[in-house]
């Protein structure tokens, strides 16, 4: 599942801010390329709430400034994305 997970979030952040998948990666941060802005940011989130079928408290939304703090958030919402062994 968690391989799904890590699939489906890199999807979200490819398909919100319009950017090849292999740009998303730890490094990815907001504001760090110009396809993520404020307003992609909204975008983005809606994309993870479909995407994962929940509902992101604003705080937590404010938190959300790169692709490892997403996940670390995400995590709140009992989504799991490190790998098994």
């Amino acid at each position: 599942m968690n391989d799904k997970n890590i699939e489906l979030l890199t999807n979200a952040f490819a398909n919100a801010l319009d950017i090849d998948k292999n740009q998303v990666n730890n490094e990815l941060k907001y504001q760090g390329i110009p396809q993520w802005d404020s307003i992609t940011h909204m975008f983005l989130i809606n994309e993870l709430e479909s995407t994962f079928q929940i509902e992101i408290d604003a705080d937590d939304v404010l938190e959300m400034n790169s692709f490892v703090r997403v996940k670390e958030v995400l995590e709140k919402y009992n989504l799991s994305f490190e790998k098994q062994n």
